[in-house]
């Protein structure tokens, strides 16, 4: 299966916007961050992709995969 578009949450005018990485325009444009963060997860997991939460100065502050890592974590207990 391959991998989709890792989905960014971005600043926007009208609120927030998840974007697929490489596309100028969004893909869904929400009113608050929560919702984005809500819709691109939805959207990465189809896709089996990752998040990429940006902040307001458009750093990234936060994701999630969704997809196979090559290089999951290893459980150290």
């Amino acid at each position: 299966m391959s991998k989709g578009k890792n989905q960014h949450v971005v600043p926007h005018p009208d609120g927030w916007a998840v974007k697929g990485a490489g596309n100028s325009k969004a893909t869904v444009v929400t009113k608050t961050q929560k919702e984005a963060i809500t819709k691109a997860e939805t959207i990465a997991k189809n896709q089996h992709s990752d998040t990429k939460v940006h902040g307001q100065d458009g750093k990234i502050r936060a994701g999630n995969s969704y997809g196979n890592d090559p290089h999951p974590p290893k459980d150290k207990k």
